[in-house]
């Protein structure tokens, strides 16, 4: 079984922007994400602690403007969110405790009706053809082509 940790050298190797999202719960804008188009199959981990939080199969297009899935694979915690004069739903993973956006009741009713809206700062991409090389092949079944 694999520990996923916050380790401090992977803290180190994040970009100000990566820090500034997983460590100081900010948010990337809208748009700007380098995972927002990605169609790939893979899994979406956490860039701090390598631990899998979302497959591409439950990725769709929300027109948020962040990349957004239907649904975790696990390690994902929630804890109210009452900054900027609202309650929302934060979600963090849970080895890591990485910010990594916030869930909403609006996702598509036939999928579950859940919003998973990520940052892709707070992501590491692992293709499907890599996946079993880099220890996630346990989570093959999860992915399929889109």
């Amino acid at each position: 079984m694999t520990k996923y940790e916050k380790h401090p050298d992977a803290v180190a190797a994040l970009s100000p922007e990566e820090f500034r999202v997983t460590q100081e719960s900010g948010t990337e804008r809208p748009g700007t994400g380098a995972l927002l188009g990605n169609k790939e199959p893979g899994i979406y981990v956490d860039i701090v602690s390598g631990e899998p939080l979302f497959a591409s199969s439950d990725k769709y297009e929300s027109g948020c403007g962040w990349p957004s899935f239907t649904k975790a694979i696990e390690n994902v915690t929630e804890h109210r969110d009452a900054s900027l004069g609202m309650v929302r739903t934060e979600v963090r993973s849970k080895y890591g405790d990485s910010h990594l956006g916030h869930v909403f009741p609006d996702g598509p009713a036939d999928r579950g009706g859940m919003r998973y809206c990520i940052n892709s700062a707070s992501l590491r991409f692992v293709h499907r053809d890599d996946m079993a090389d880099e220890g996630y092949g346990d989570y093959l079944d999860q992915v399929e082509d889109i």
